[in-house]
Parts: structure tokens; sequence; C-alpha cells
């Protein structure tokens, strides 16, 4: 969130809320609505993801898009204010007129690492939480990062032969691992979390879209129209895990 004592311009001052395109005006509003568009939304991504894996600036301003563009109109631009994790003494992410070079940094490390393909566990494990952690510094995007990165490495890793799957990384690993990450080069929490989360797969196999973790709200069920999934979205009562389950429409 920004602390700075300028007006936010991607809050409505009338509402104290993110502007947005289906008319909240509460966050319990919001968040319902943004859990169940984005959550249909990571559906269909997964199902047609982006052509070219290169990661990007331009694929993950393509997967921000596509996941909240039905929420925001702002979807896919880099942000223009500075961003830090609300939590004491948590530094900010990298300044918003740096993040194209910041991008650019991240991509050129991971092709270096050749985008964790042809490596067994413990290397792909080592690459991934230093890759993860160059991106996740970098922050480009006002709100929805994390589930835009989580997609990302869901799409990257599969191709590699892992899948990710991230009910089994909480919240407090995520955060805590990450800050030590950046502010210690300390990757011990984020690879104890990968570990439990990371299983060989076969890239050729669809992805397993419950992995994917990007509902997070309080139940929901929906029918993609015209489609064969359907969505459930929701948070434990205490707030600190998150969870999607997709699973195939049933016979009738």
């Amino acid at each position: 969130m920004n602390d700075y004592g300028f007006v936010d311009p991607y809050i409505d001052p009338t509402t104290g809320l993110l502007r947005n395109k289906v008319g909240a005006t509460t966050l319990d509003e919001l968040k319902k609505a943004e859990g169940e568009l984005v959550s249909i939304a990571a559906v269909k991504l997964i199902e047609n993801p982006p052509r070219n894996r290169m990661a990007d600036l331009n694929e993950l301003r393509e997967i921000h898009r596509r996941l909240f563009g039905a929420v925001y109109s702002w979807a896919g631009e880099i942000r223009t204010v500075e961003i830090r994790k609300l939590a004491e003494g948590s530094e900010y992410f990298l300044p918003s007129p740096m993040i194209p070079t910041g991008i650019e940094y991240s991509m050129n490390e991971l092709r270096k690492d050749g985008y964790l393909k042809n490596l067994d566990k413990d290397e792909f494990l080592d690459r991934l939480v230093r890759n993860y952690d160059n991106y996740n510094y970098v922050h480009p995007f006002r709100e929805g990062n994390g589930r835009t990165q989580r997609m990302l490495w869901t799409l990257v890793c599969h191709e590699a032969g892992y899948d990710i799957d991230w009910r089994l990384v909480s919240k407090q690993d995520n955060d805590e691992g990450s800050r030590l990450a950046a502010e210690q080069r300390d990757y011990s929490i984020l690879r104890r979390a990968f570990d439990v989360a990371v299983k060989p797969c076969d890239p050729d196999e669809p992805i397993l879209v419950e992995h994917a973790n990007v509902g997070h709200l309080k139940p929901i069920a929906k029918l993609l129209p015209g489609g064969d999934v359907y969505v459930h979205a929701h948070t434990k009562s205490d707030g600190t895990e998150v969870a999607a389950h997709f699973r195939s429409r049933p016979s009738r």
C-alpha cells in the first residue's frame, strides 16, 4: 500500500477502494466480485495461456490483464505509485520507473537458467527460489502481483516438468520467505515451502487447474457459461491460507 501523503490515482476517494468496473462500494463487495471473476479468468488462462513463454514484461502484463481485466480498467498496466507490504518494517518494492529494467533483468536471469528445464528437483528448487525472488521484488502492478506471479510460475514450471501446488504454500511462508529473500538473500523458508509443493509432471499433460490457487474468497460456486468447469473458491476463517478448487462438470 501507499504511505505517501498524496492522492493515490488508483483509489476512488468516495469509497476509499481501488477504482473498479464492478460497481463495488465496500471492501467485501470488491473482494467477492474480484475473487469470483479472477477465478474464472484463471481457468480460461490456463486452458489458453500466452503463446510465447518469455516471462517478460509483455507476458506479465497479459496475464494480469486477463486475470483482472473484468475488475479493473488499469489491469495490465504498470503501476505508477510506490508500494510495499502492510507489515512493520517491510521495505518498498522496486521503484516504479525501474520496473521495465527490473523485469528485463529477471527474464535474463531466468533465461540463463534455461527456464528451469532439464534440472533435478534439488537444482530446480535452488534456481526457482532465486528467480521467484527476482520477479517478486519488482511487483509491477498496483494490485494482484501475487496471483499474477503464481500464474506465471505455474506455466513456467509446468513446461520445465514440475507442477507447483500453491495450496501447499501458506501465506505466512510466502510473505516471510519473500521478505527474507529480498532483504537478506535467505531463501530457506521459500525453498522449504516449494519443496513440499513441487512435484514432477509431464509437460505434455494438462495443468491441474486447482493447483493455481487464485481464488481467495468466501465459498462461491459458478459454472462458466458454455463451459465444462465449476469454480469453487474459498478462504479459511483465519484468512491466512487461500485455495481455489476447480472440477469438471458432473455428468447428467
